[in-house]
């Protein structure tokens, strides 16, 4: 199991973890987060440490704190600059300066410097945040804590400088140093028909009228070996709800956390459709240009960019419905077409083109996109075979402000 942890020093060693706390409020389909880690520096030299944690689109941290041997420090925004230079002089002077920012090759991903830590040293770290809860298909609200950083943060380009490039260390589950404890208060007028977690409660309590209101706990113990998936089933997921907060009186009225405001959550039940028996025409354009012999990465031995993008397209090829129409373009300074015009798909004109596109080499030139493009839009449709264009490419594509517009003005008869 991946050991996780958040506070990692210059050389991007773990700092021992002693405890994680989560406290979770969950207002219809928002959700509150308080998180509070607790470490201790074990080394016998003093460590400079940054903390590191994942966020996406839907996430906001309001509030960082860190409390260093009893004293407590708490973050304010500043200047970015002006921010740098503060903590510089004040590490240099001896202090115990902190510093969160944005990763610089992730922006979702934040990054907060913890300064020295002296032996025995002892850190409490205290991150809030709030967070937009989705919807899954079956109408479960979902939250998942991370317990890593996901692999998806790891970077190939070895030469740029990133807190997400980490080694951490594997460790049997037994052996984890610490365990995680989670409150969560679970309240909305949509009703609460059932709660399910990955991981083992202590118990589910609900309260309120028409079980409108409840709280969950992890069981005692728990081993933070895996990401924590809380799923919330409302029984009235679908119905409109508004939820009013007036502000905080210490602040402004005309700012944004002294005045009130509401959020208003609709999620439609729109019944489906009858999915449409029309089949499609499938134009694949392959880039053929130069740049496509690189390799994807400047790993050792890594697969060529036109390698890669045949493996996929031969994928899709083999995935096409029997009866549909499809065509592919190889293009560059110039282009190529498999066929004349589109073909109907048959297991010997799928195995025909799969051929081909083995045979396709990065040998085009640049990478001119606009005039294939036209071809096929401005050519007539294949009745009951609504066109969707698929291109493949590693950018750079010449007139590409032209190339959009072309899409654009296309854009409601075709895909």
């Amino acid at each position: 199991m991946v050991l996780a942890t958040g506070l990692l020093t210059g050389i991007k060693d773990p700092v021992a973890l002693k405890s994680i706390a989560v406290t979770l409020s969950i207002k219809d389909f928002v959700a509150g987060v308080s998180a509070t880690l607790n470490y201790e520096n074990e080394e016998k030299v003093p460590l400079e440490a940054f903390f590191v944690f994942p966020t996406d689109e839907d996430t906001a941290v309001y509030s960082f704190e860190a409390l260093v041997d009893g004293k407590k420090i708490v973050a304010e925004l500043q200047d970015k600059y002006e921010a740098h230079l503060k903590y510089e002089e004040d590490l240099s002077g001896g202090f115990y300066p902190y510093l969160l920012e944005e990763d610089k090759c992730s922006k979702d991903v934040f990054r907060c410097n913890v300064g020295n830590m002296q032996p025995g040293s002892k850190v409490t770290l205290t991150l809030k945040y709030v967070q937009e809860l989705h919807l899954q298909d079956d109408g479960a609200l979902c939250y998942v804590l991370p317990a890593t950083l996901n692999p998806r943060y790891h970077l190939s380009d070895q030469s740029v400088d990133s807190c997400l490039d980490l080694k951490t260390p594997i460790v049997p589950l037994e052996d984890l140093p610490y365990t995680l404890s989670m409150v969560a208060t679970i309240s909305s007028q949509l009703g609460i028909r059932t709660i399910q977690c990955n991981c083992p409660l202590s118990s589910i309590d609900y309260t309120g009228e028409n079980k409108t209101s409840a709280q969950v706990s992890l069981a005692e113990g728990h081993k933070f070996d895996q990401d924590v998936e809380l799923l919330i089933f409302y029984r009235k997921v679908h119905s409109p709800c508004v939820t009013v907060e007036m502000g905080m009186p210490e602040r402004e009225s005309d700012t944004i956390m002294g005045a009130p405001c509401a959020m208003v959550s609709f999620y439609p039940d729109i019944p489906e459709v009858e999915t449409s028996t029309k089949c499609g025409e499938f134009v694949f354009f392959m880039d053929c240009s130069g740049s496509m012999k690189k390799p994807l990465s400047r790993q050792n031995r890594s697969q060529l960019r036109i390698d890669a993008a045949k493996e996929t397209l031969i994928l899709l090829l083999k995935s096409l419905p029997l009866g549909c129409y499809f065509n592919i373009f190889g293009f560059g300074s110039t282009h190529e077409a498999f066929f004349p015009k589109s073909v109907r798909y048959t297991q010997e004109s799928m195995e025909r083109a799969v051929e081909k596109v083995k045979l396709m080499l990065a040998d085009l030139g640049g990478t001119e996109l606009l005039t294939p493009l036209r071809k096929v839009f401005r050519k007539p449709p294949i009745p009951g075979h609504p066109l969707q264009v698929f291109v493949f490419t590693d950018g750079e594509v010449a007139e590409s402000f032209n190339v959009i517009k072309e899409v654009k003005f296309h854009s409601k008869r075709h895909r």
